[in-house]
């Protein structure tokens, strides 16, 4: 069967199998069970609707409401929130039921929902056990990083996104296990790599792209385990050297034009339809060890899965951003940000821990289970609207509660964007959809205007080469040359500069990080053909891509 999105409009498709896991995922309460209704949007603006809920990038310096300190926070302080520093959040000085309230049959519960929000405590960012790291995002067990967003166990590494297992690397996006790399997409378990995507096992090597195994390279496309590779031309040792000795001390002009000179290069070679490894029937993009998902993007050891971003260890899951983790989620509907061993949650945001059975609620973990719509609870159960009520009086108003909400057409939908806690441009919608402050307002979005303030001239006229930076640069300010806001260079960044031979940047790492993001494909599925035998693919490189797209078959005929 179609159905034609309420939001843009476009008709898109609802399988039996999609049926079926409705069904399998729908609440039982009391003995009955509350079916799930087809989406009314299209799997595109439903994951819209989630990432407006994820602020990954954009951070404020406010007071925390507890402790009256400062902290640097994803809520600025204009936001109706009360915010606590992660430390106090995470103690026993407080307790979330004291917020609880009765449910109110005259009222839509996303507007009691809302009003609970603006009461209960609420993280002032998603960050555990890390040291020496104030300035970051959905990070974890990390050590001296600084301005890294969606990452684990990482040491000295700055300004990268979705980093994991890496050391002593700047401006990554899409890494894991990398050492000493730089400006690098989609890359694995590689050494002292720049300018380069698509790589694993790679070392000591420039401009490479869908290369495994390779070392003293530079400027190569689809090349396996070699090295000494020049523009993929094979040389000896001396040759190379020789080669490539002046690009090892680059001015920010020279490094510019290289970098576009081999994405101009690298378009003359095949692009593989998709990107991953010991899959069994799956679609979409970056998915690793998994078996029968589909629609899915930058996942690995998940099963059974579909419209699935940025995650791992899921099973049974549909329409999911974010998370996963070594424990995984299970029979999970609609949510942003759940994992570490939870089960069967349904239309809710941040769910960590050994959760289950729980409907339409944020920021609730640590073994929390049949829960609706509460925010903040630790080690409960049995609760609605973070009132605390008994296994019988819970299962006795869930009833009630459900068939409310469907009366008020709210029941079966995520969160909707009018109470969504961030602004448009403060999340990773910005990424994904990129929009004007118009744009964003006409579709029923909140815009977050920055304040208002000149920009400072810049006050250090930048050296074309490294070794001509002198360490008082670390003390000027700097002028974006993009977009004319202000940036400085920290001491742990000049060092890694100095030690790379690698010259100081001319722009702010918010746009560095655009350039970036703009090198991967959208997250859509296209139909077309290969272009060497014709058959039918299903791939993100559009019809109208310059992009070479192959299949699988006739991409590894031309690898070497």
């Amino acid at each position: 069967m179609t159905n034609k999105c309420i939001q843009c409009g476009s008709v898109f498709e609802i399988t039996q199998e999609d049926l079926d896991f409705l069904e399998k995922v729908s609440p039982i309460i009391n003995g009955k069970k509350y079916k799930i209704p087809e989406p009314t949007l299209c799997t595109d603006c439903r994951q819209l609707r989630r990432q407006i809920w994820r602020n990954e990038r954009t951070l404020y310096k406010r007071k925390c409401d507890a402790t009256g300190k400062d902290v640097i926070s994803v809520y600025s302080e204009d936001k109706p929130f009360t915010v606590y520093n992660n430390d106090y959040w995470q103690s026993d000085k407080w307790d979330a039921l004291s917020y609880g309230c009765d449910f109110d049959f005259n009222k839509p519960f996303f507007e009691q929902f809302k009003e609970l929000m603006q009461k209960v405590p609420l993280l002032a960012r998603s960050a555990t056990n890390n040291e020496n790291c104030d300035y970051v995002n959905q990070c974890g067990w990390c050590k001296n990083c600084y301005l890294i967003f969606e990452a684990d166990v990482d040491e000295n590494c700055m300004y990268s996104n979705y980093i994991y297992d890496s050391k002593s690397c700047m401006d990554m996006l899409m890494a894991t296990k990398c050492e000493l790399c730089y400006e690098c997409i989609d890359t694995e378990n590689s050494y002292n790599l720049r300018f380069s995507q698509n790589c694993k096992n790679c070392s000591d090597s420039w401009f490479l792209k869908n290369c495994i195994g390779c070392k003293n390279c530079y400027g190569c496309v689809n090349l396996r385990n070699k090295e000494y590779y020049f523009l993929n031309e094979k040389l000896d040792k001396e040759s190379y050297e020789k080669k490539t000795a002046p690009f090892r001390r680059m001015s920010v002009k020279s490094l510019k034009q290289a970098h576009k000179s081999f994405l101009n290069f690298a378009k003359k070679f095949p692009q593989k339809y998709f990107e991953g490894h010991q899959n069994e029937d799956v679609s979409g993009n970056y998915i690793s060890n998994s078996k029968n998902c589909h629609d899915c993007y930058d996942i690995n050891n998940c099963w059974d899965c579909k419209n699935i971003t940025n995650s791992r260890f899921m099973k049974n899951c549909q329409d999911i951003t974010v998370f996963g983790s070594l424990k995984g989620a299970e029979f999970c509907y609609e949510n942003h940000e759940i994992g570490d061993g939870v089960k069967n949650i349904i239309f809710s945001d941040q769910i960590w821990t050994g959760c289950y059975n729980i409907i339409y609620s944020k920021l609730c973990v640590n073994n929390c289970h049949d829960l609706f719509g509460c925010i903040g609870l630790k080690h409960k159960n049995y609760c609605i609207l973070n009132k605390q009520y008994t296994k019988e009086e819970y299962e006795e108003l869930m009833p009630k509660i459900i068939e409310h909400m469907i009366k008020n057409g709210e029941y079966g939908e995520f969160f909707p964007k009018e109470i969504a806690p961030y602004c448009y441009n403060e999340t990773v919608v910005q990424d994904y959809s990129p929009a004007t402050k118009e744009e964003a307002i006409k579709k029923g979005y909140t815009w977050k205007d920055e304040d208002k303030r000149d920009y400072l001239p810049q006050t250090y006229e930048i050296p074309e080469y490294i070794d001509e930076v002198k360490p008082e640069i670390t003390s000027q300010t700097l002028a974006c040359e993009i977009c004319k806001k202000n940036y400085r260079i920290t001491e742990e960044e000049f060092k890694f500069y100095k030690q790379q031979l690698l010259p100081i940047p001319h722009e702010c790492h918010d746009c560095r990080h655009k350039s970036r993001f703009k090198l991967r494909n959208p997250r859509h599925l296209y139909k077309r053909n290969c272009q060497k035998c014709n058959a039918e693919i299903e791939t993100t490189f559009q019809k109208d891509s310059d992009a070479i797209v192959y299949c699988e078959k006739c991409y590894m005929e031309v690898t070497e």
